[in-house]
């Protein structure tokens, strides 16, 4: 994940006291950026612990949408890295909010993907 004093001007100090107790640092946080697609509020979560960076976006009147979370992702994280929605079975399913997506990337290990063949073939890929 990006050093998230990078986007302290997205910065929500007074949610980060409300949510953590104390001022967000490098790796946690909550952000407030304008979506990309319709200027809406994208309410952002960011945190760095456990093995793995997390980021949660969400909407007041719906989930966030492919574009959006691209431009989230783009934010937050490198190019270089390679990060996740997971889809969890059903009976290991959360839901605290019901607009809420999640960002994943586990910090020391590179998740499997498939061949590049698989997704597209060669004269498909753009």
């Amino acid at each position: 994940m990006r050093n998230l004093k990078t986007l302290d001007g997205y910065r929500q100090r007074g949610a980060e006291q409300e949510y953590y107790g104390i001022d967000g640092d490098g790796g946690n946080g909550v952000f407030m950026v304008k979506s990309p697609i319709d200027g809406g509020l994208l309410v952002i979560v960011a945190s760095n612990g456990g093995g793995w960076d997390h980021v949660s976006v969400s909407r007041s009147n719906r989930c966030p949408n492919w574009p959006e979370m691209e431009h989230v992702k783009r934010m937050f994280f490198r190019d270089t890295e390679c990060v996740v929605q997971f889809h969890v079975p059903t009976d290991q399913h959360i839901n605290v909010h019901p607009h809420c997506l999640h960002l994943w990337r586990h910090q020391s290990q590179e998740f499997p993907r498939p061949p590049l063949w698989m997704v597209a073939l060669e004269k498909e890929a753009t």
